[in-house]
């Protein structure tokens, strides 16, 4: 029988009620606020480290390399993970390795040590990865495939709202009176300058040792509650013939493939659209005390398009249909975004997060169905996608300060490939070797 007319057909373990089918719903939820927080942190975090170290855009920008590249070496060895503990210890290991990593931004600081900061970062991002790898094919396979997108979205939100709430608090923290402060470090010399960084840089630590601890509780947490394990059937069923297809090797989805490129592409386009407008703002002329809340911003739009999801998917549109839009709706913003200046140009970067919102929810079901027993594996390749956050900020400051392009134009060099691949990806890319039923 022929691959290309096989389809996901998960036979999962269906908790009921009374055995609280909610509970791995709120886990679920408050894991991925847990992801928004941490992630989007790390955007506040970029113009404190160049506030804090004098770094320019390519150094300041290491920062989501550091966390982006590490979901690219820790998934698959997080898929092998928990083949062999399962999705709960796999999750409770996941916080106790993020608690670490937020501690060790604690020496960090004291010894005003950039790379181990990133070191820092690069630990918590290798816990993301184990983390991610286990609650997004968790809540993709605990119901229908087809509304796999609506559970994405409504746990979305919980991410989103972590990153509305970042800028608010820690941007507080890290980036008061930035615009003073960095006016007095330019001017400072001798000791009055190592005590004024010393004073800067000291503003991570309680923050972070706040996360650490906060992390810690919610394993012992997890630790007793009721998160059953979710199984998928060993092999796919044929939609036609209800035949078992046996497949040896992951590389006979090549779905699988295109969508995970698609994950690198839309995570490059969304640090673009939440980490970068901050930056973007700047360039534009924009006081520094007002830009740190533009991430606020792309997150809101990105909420509003999480909700337009759990009330549409799949009841007035497939999660295909609504990725075609949201495509659509990235490259019609990203002109948008050049041909304006001043703020009308930052709130078409901030609709971006609108155009984004539906992306992961759609992409990641699209690119998991149909894999059977390979669904854990399948998941970590998907989620190493997610290194394209890391590269494509460096891309556009390499356009921007190497080659000297106007930001406005690197920024739309940058965005607008990814977008054309998202709705590649919507139209045919998704159906490359299998036949959906839908």
């Amino acid at each position: 029988m022929s691959n290309s007319t096989s389809t996901l057909a998960p036979e999962i373990e269906k908790p009921s009620i009374s055995r609280g089918f909610l509970s791995p719903i709120v886990v679920i939820g408050i894991l991925f606020f847990i992801f928004g927080f941490v992630t989007w942190a790390n955007g506040t975090l970029i113009p404190f480290f160049k506030l804090s170290f004098g770094l320019s855009d390519i150094q300041a920008f290491l920062v989501t390399f550091a966390s982006y590249m590490a979901y690219f070496f820790l998934a698959l060895p997080s898929s092998w993970i928990l083949k062999k503990i399962g999705f709960k210890n796999g999750i409770i290991v996941g916080l106790l390795v993020l608690g670490m990593g937020s501690l060790i931004f604690i020496p960090a600081a004291k010894t005003r040590t950039f790379g181990l900061f990133l070191t820092g970062i690069f630990v918590q991002g290798a816990a993301l990865a184990l983390l991610q790898t286990a609650a997004n094919p968790y809540i993709a396979i605990i119901g229908p495939i087809e509304s796999a997108a609506k559970r994405i979205s409504i746990v979305g939100i919980c991410n989103k709202f972590a990153g509305i709430l970042v800028p608010f608090i820690m941007g507080s923290v890290f980036l008061k009176n930035a615009h003073d402060v960095e006016a007095k470090i330019a001017a400072a010399t001798g000791l009055d300058k190592e005590q004024l960084l010393n004073e800067v840089l000291g503003r991570v630590n309680t923050p972070y040792i706040v996360m650490a601890i906060v992390f810690i509780l919610f394993a012992l947490l997890i630790k007793v509650t009721d998160l059953p394990e979710v199984q998928v059937e060993e092999d796919v069923v044929d939609d036609a013939s209800g035949e078992v297809i046996q497949h040896k090797s992951i590389f006979q989805f090549p779905h699988l493939f295109l969508g995970a490129f698609c994950i690198f592409v839309y995570v490059a386009a969304e640090v673009m659209a939440g980490d970068i407008i901050g930056v973007y703002g700047k360039e534009l002329g924009i006081h520094a005390d007002i830009a740190k809340y533009f991430t606020a911003l792309t997150l809101s739009s990105m909420l509003i398009g999480y909700v337009l999801g759990i009330v549409a998917i799949p009841k007035y549109i497939t999660q295909q249909g609504a990725l075609r839009v949201c495509a659509s709706l990235g490259i019609i913003f990203s002109i948008l975004a050049y041909v304006s200046t001043g703020y009308v140009s930052v709130i078409f970067i901030a609709l971006l997060g609108l155009a984004n919102s539906l992306m992961w929810p759609a992409i990641f079901p699209l690119g998991i169905s149909h894999l059977g027993k390979f669904t854990k594996i399948g998941s970590a390749i998907m989620i190493m996608g997610i290194a394209g956050g890391a590269i494509w900020p460096l891309f556009y400051a390499f356009l921007k300060d190497n080659l000297h392009f106007n930001f406005q134009f690197a920024y739309f060099l940058a965005v607008l490939p990814c977008y054309l691949y998202i709705l590649y990806f919507a139209v045919a890319g998704h159906k490359v070797g299998i036949k959906h039923k839908y």
